[in-house]
């Protein structure tokens, strides 16, 4: 049977407000979902940066804590929302038919993502505002000296691992099932991005690999913004390709029920 939608109408200021006040809320509840993307990432910061020496200085001038630490730990941030939170929670909202009541108001299912993402925003930008924070008062840690390209992978950072994200939630058919693939992807980028030891010391084909995805892209390009280099063109457009491809298939496989 064609379920008939009512006309979509826009939504008021109000009702977008309390649309993310509810999101917020509901991920506030969830409090391993709350403090694991940001407590796991700190922790191995402040581990790393005891035991690794993070003030040593590296032959290019910069220290383990600027070049290496903390782009690897902000990629795991943003990989842990984006990867793993967020498809459980969108399977979720799917398993209890949030997004099928939500289909017939005029809030229509897409403001629940929009509402997803934003807070998955703000969750990211506490996790590295906090490691930021402990780096710059306990190790010596500094603004990025290419701002703009730090700002630049950010951003196609979160797009990529949003898109993995959603592309997950789109195929998984039960909250297990989206929660364990997005750990398998998560830990998979892990692996072969930088995250259980240099990526110089994988074979050649493992390293290929592992800076063609999101985390080892992202975690190089951040490297080298943050030492003050150009990132290369070549992370920067698998970053950008990650994102369209599996943005563009999970809003074409996406089911709202």
């Amino acid at each position: 049977m064609t379920t008939t939608l009512p006309p979509a109408r826009r939504l008021p200021a109000a009702a977008w407000g309390q649309m993310f006040l509810t999101e917020a809320r509901m991920i506030g509840r969830d409090t391993s979902g709350l403090i694991i993307p940001i407590g796991f990432p700190v922790l191995l910061m402040i581990v790393n940066g005891v035991s690794q020496g993070g003030n040593q200085t590296l032959p290019d001038g910069s220290t383990v804590m600027n070049s290496i630490i903390m782009p690897l730990t902000i990629s795991m941030v943003v990989a842990l929302v984006g990867v793993v939170n967020m498809p459980s929670f969108l399977a979720m909202y799917r398993k209890y038919g949030v997004l099928r009541r939500l289909a017939v108001t005029p809030a229509r299912p897409a403001t629940i993502l929009i509402a997803q993402m934003l807070v998955s925003l703000a969750q990211v930008l506490l996790g590295v505002g906090l490691m930021m924070a402990i780096g710059v008062m306990f190790f010596g840690v500094t603004l990025p000296a290419s701002l703009g390209w730090a700002l630049l992978v950010g951003a196609l950072l979160l797009a990529a691992m949003y898109g993995i994200g959603t592309l997950i939630a789109a195929v998984a058919p039960t909250v297990n099932a989206g929660l364990a693939m997005g750990l398998v992807t998560f830990f998979l980028m892990l692996a072969l991005g930088g995250g259980f030891g240099p990526m110089a010391n994988l074979p050649e084909v493992l390293r290929t690999i592992g800076e063609s995805l999101p985390y080892g892209a992202g975690n190089e390009a951040l490297g080298a913004a943050w030492v003050g280099e150009q990132p290369e063109a070549g992370h920067l457009a698998a970053l950008g390709a990650w994102a369209l491809v599996t943005g563009g298939l999970a809003a074409r496989l996406f089911r709202w029920s």
